[in-house]
């Protein structure tokens, strides 16, 4: 069965269709990147038209690389506040970069690949200094433990080739950033409410994370 060919032939949706064509990214991992969700929807209704027009989801991207040890310098010299606030807006370019590509046609291979490594960078890093104080070790070593084996694992098994994130990957870190803003939270405001919830909500995490490895092979 042949591929169907895109309805459109010039402008930048036919641009990013020949390009993601280039990288192999066909058929239904071709049709899964570039699907606009829900979220994409409301983020490209309030938030995307304030932002100008020159800012591309790949420096969005560099922004969350960039704020990662910046966050972790304001956590560890007591400016929790702050950190938090940070970690926040960086946990919220996730969903703005990938808002950004797909509504605008400005998928890009480096942005497929930096994007999960981001998202990992800063989890794992907030919680190595953060939830072992709060939770304990075996929480945090189950956290970041899922997150290598799932980077190592695609690693192996798409040899290079490129593959999206699935949705159960990016609930895992959607419930990863909730669960971690509410222990940061919890730093400022010691209430143990908050504690309970980051926590439960963190086992959550580590389900999608298992499934993402066990079920449905995503990164």
């Amino acid at each position: 069965m042949e591929e169907e060919t895109p309805k459109f032939s010039s402008g930048p949706q036919a641009l990013q269709w020949k390009r993601l064509r280039r990288l192999n990214l066909e058929g239904v991992r071709l049709q899964y990147l570039t699907s606009v969700t829900v979220f994409d929807r409301f983020f490209s209704a309030t938030v995307l038209p304030l932002l100008p027009s020159s800012l591309s989801p790949n420096r969005i991207t560099i922004f969350r690389f960039i704020s990662i040890p910046f966050i972790l310098v304001l956590l560890i010299l007591g400016y929790d506040l702050a950190g938090t606030i940070l970690f926040v807006l960086a946990a919220l370019s996730d969903a703005l970069d990938g808002a950004l590509a797909r509504t605008r046609h400005r998928i890009t291979k480096w942005g497929i690949v930096a994007d999960p490594i981001a998202d990992k960078l800063l989890i794992g890093s907030v919680a190595l200094l953060v939830l072992w104080k709060h939770l304990g070790w075996p929480l945090t070593l189950a956290l970041v433990s899922i997150e290598l084996v799932l980077a190592g694992s695609a690693y192996i098994r798409y040899s290079g080739k490129l593959m999206p994130a699935k949705t159960v990957g990016k609930m895992k870190m959607i419930l990863q950033c909730v669960g971690v803003s509410f222990v940061l939270l919890y730093g400022i405001i010691p209430n143990p409410s908050y504690l309970l919830t980051g926590q439960y909500i963190l086992y959550v995490a580590i389900l999608f994370g298992l499934l993402s490895l066990f079920v449905y092979r995503s990164i």
